[in-house]
């Protein structure tokens, strides 16, 4: 990542950032000239909303190893593929194809089988990309150990097989976690504690009990009988944020300003045109991220007929709506969420 410190560091009027770290996977910086709402505003979509590809259906070939179908399946999902540009990418539920295409998916296959007396590790590094996709990066496995392999699959004895293909598509973490692109997001204001946000628990000294934040030498301490300021805000924000490999640090913090961007205009536009009748997903407001199979009657929320979450309520389908999803059992068609012959890698 490359920043210009004349321009990071030049006054401005609105809000400013100052970058303290960063490395190939991870930024620190500090936010000001912002009220506490818009920080926190910006970690949860950075948390949540910022959309990268993850595998998300899984068609099994041949599984002989000693793991479950479904296993196999959770762990591929669970790998994180490259998601640059992964704007060029479009949502399934915005695709015209029935199931999934070149425009809205990334195709992997994965063939590996043991044939020596030595166990065989199958890796990341063994699924097969294939070249109709949106881009050259889109679905890659994210691989940064030094031997190049990447995440372990799983391991075969001899004469045991793996066998199938495997289909990424575009979402966010609201949905679930594989979606995520960070690992962890840190969040600090105030590390005096001034403003007494903060309750520390203590025996007898909580100066001594309770260790100072590295952030805590960055702002002055309160001095000794000086009087509670009711009026008093946080002004410094502080961020750590560690990518999971699928995005740039710094894509992902420019993603989640994007995200966040959309959905304050699309209030504004809103409220502007007075329209109480239409709003969000239902009407011409912002069309929030969502998940890849999150399409339902008449642009509703919710999944297709409880596919793989037990939130689906069947789009509406059964009257009334219960709480618990929407098919022939909570969770689909079988209580592992498959249909078709599909498992999907939740």
């Amino acid at each position: 990542m490359d920043f210009d410190p004349m321009v990071m560091d030049a006054e401005s009027l609105g809000p400013s950032v100052k970058i303290t770290d960063a490395t190939a996977h991870s930024v620190d910086f500090e936010l000001q000239s912002v009220d506490l709402s818009f920080a926190n505003s910006l970690r949860r979509t950075v948390l949540a909303e910022v959309p990268t590809m993850a595998i998300d259906l899984v068609e099994i070939e041949a599984n002989t190893s000693v793991l479950a179908d479904e296993f196999i399946t959770h762990r591929l999902g669970l790998i994180p593929l490259n998601s640059k540009n992964v704007d060029d990418v479009i949502y399934s539920r915005d695709c015209d194809c029935e199931q999934y295409c070149e425009l809205c998916s990334v195709t992997l296959t994965l063939h590996a089988r043991c044939t020596g007396d030595e166990i065989m590790r199958v890796y990341a590094r063994d699924l097969v990309v294939d070249p109709l996709r949106a881009n050259q990066w889109v679905g890659n496995p994210v691989i940064t150990d030094p031997e190049g392999l990447g995440t372990v699959i799983c391991k075969l004895r001899k004469g045991q097989e793996l066998r199938m293909k495997c289909i990424a598509k575009k979402g966010i973490a609201k949905e679930h976690a594989k979606w995520a692109p960070t690992s962890a997001v840190g969040f600090e204001y105030d590390p005096q504690n001034k403003l007494r946000h903060t309750d520390l628990w203590y025996e007898e000294d909580a100066e001594k009990e309770w260790p100072k934040s590295k952030y805590a030498g960055w702002e002055e301490p309160p001095q000794e009988g000086e009087p509670f300021d009711y009026d008093a805000v946080p002004e410094r924000f502080y961020f750590e944020v560690e990518s999971v490999g699928n995005l740039e640090p710094d894509a992902i913090i420019q993603q989640g300003i994007k995200v966040l961007q959309q959905k304050l205009a699309a209030v504004i536009q809103d409220l502007t045109e007075g329209d109480t009748q239409t709003n969000g997903v239902n009407g011409h407001g912002y069309d929030a991220p969502r998940s890849p199979e999150d399409v339902g009657m008449n642009g509703a929320w919710g999944q297709d007929q409880g596919y793989a979450t037990p939130f689906g309520n069947g789009n509406g389908a059964q009257e009334p709506p219960q709480p618990w999803g929407g098919s022939a059992t909570p969770y689909g068609a079988t209580p592992y969420g498959q249909q078709n012959g599909w498992a999907n890698g939740r």
